[in-house]
């Protein structure tokens, strides 16, 4: 099998959401490393989208992790890969519909409250949010940084957090996705235990449901094969 087949191969064994998050940043920075597309013409602005009808912009600011494939790019690839694909295989296994709403509030959230933190490019505030909701839905997930210290998971994205301050990187943007995902993981796993209920405040929509109906049919057969 050759190198390309590999790549191919590997490609298709990852997760529907995580493998379009992904293809989409890697053509965004492939796009501005070529100069095709501006990073201009992609961050996020209020007043452009909704004065100038600029509506690409909601979207396209979660796709830009740098103009060109530096350290830092293939830095933010691989917190986004690593995390995105183990919670679509694990904690949201068999439920498609559920891990893109998680997403589509996680980026709602943020879209909010961007105008107020001044912020243009939410990509990394996504993946710290996945990070986030990772490590608390893995507590017991044992990690080490650099190979100096160890800590469970739940610690992972405050010690990334410091990381990129001691670096010189404002930690605004981290923060975003630490408090979005904090949000989600307190309405929809610690809420219901408080009230003693199964309510979902965080329900998703059916409509929803429908769009990934047969990605979550293909989950229980594949789980139903396994077991067999």
């Amino acid at each position: 099998m050759s190198l390309f087949e590999q790549i191919e191969q590997w490609i298709r064994e990852v997760p529907p959401i995580t493998r379009t998050y992904m293809l989409g940043a890697l053509l965004t920075t492939a796009a501005c490393a070529l100069d095709l597309v501006s990073p201009f013409t992609l961050y996020f602005n209020a007043t452009l989208i909704f004065h100038k009808l600029q509506f690409w912009r909601l979207l396209t600011n979660f796709f830009f992790f740098g103009g060109s494939f530096s350290l830092d790019f293939l830095f933010h690839m691989f917190f986004l890969v690593r995390y995105c694909k183990q919670l679509e295989e694990n904690a949201f296994r068999g439920k498609t519909a559920d891990f893109f709403y998680f997403i589509l509030f996680g980026a709602t959230m943020m879209t909010l409250l961007a105008p107020f933190l001044k912020l243009y490019f939410l990509g990394s505030s996504l993946t710290f949010m996945m990070v986030y909701l990772w490590g608390r839905r893995n507590p017991y997930s044992r990690m080490n940084f650099l190979g100096l210290f160890p800590f469970t998971a739940p610690y992972l994205p405050w010690v990334l957090l410091s990381f990129s301050v001691v670096l010189g990187n404002s930690g605004t943007v981290d923060l975003l996705g630490i408090f979005v995902g904090h949000l989600y993981y307190f309405l929809e796993d610690v809420y219901p235990r408080m009230i003693n209920s199964r309510y979902r405040i965080l329900k998703t929509p059916r409509l929803i449901e429908a769009l990934f109906a047969e990605d979550d049919m293909e989950d229980e057969l594949g789980d139903e094969s396994e077991a067999d």
